[in-house]
């Protein structure tokens, strides 16, 4: 059963400058991280019940299961991205472990 990291970000105030660093700095730890399996990223467009979206981006981290995900928690190398994130985005971040289910 896969388990992920949510990452929901709200709309920094220098979105050119977020971007930059998620991109170029944020991302390339996040693929070092033990037993990552995929890595997605959602920008959203659209809120469909009306107003600004409260999210300006969701980014997905896909583990295999629950122990691939606290295995990969503890590593040194999320540490390092745990540090990068909160370097960019401390007070833009909101961090969820959810569990998918199939319909």
């Amino acid at each position: 059963m896969t388990v992920k990291l949510l990452a929901l970000y709200t709309r920094p105030d220098d979105t050119e400058a977020f971007l930059a660093h998620y991109h170029d700095v944020h991302m390339p730890l996040i693929m070092k991280v033990p037993g990552l399996q995929k890595a997605v990223v959602n920008r959203v467009d659209a809120n469909l019940m009306g107003g600004d979206p409260p999210y300006f981006q969701i980014a997905e981290l896909h583990f295999a299961d629950r122990q691939a995900f606290d295995t990969a928690m503890a590593s040194p190398e999320n540490r390092a991205a745990g540090k990068d994130v909160m370097s960019f985005a401390k007070g833009l971040v909101t961090m969820l472990v959810v569990t998918e289910e199939a319909a």
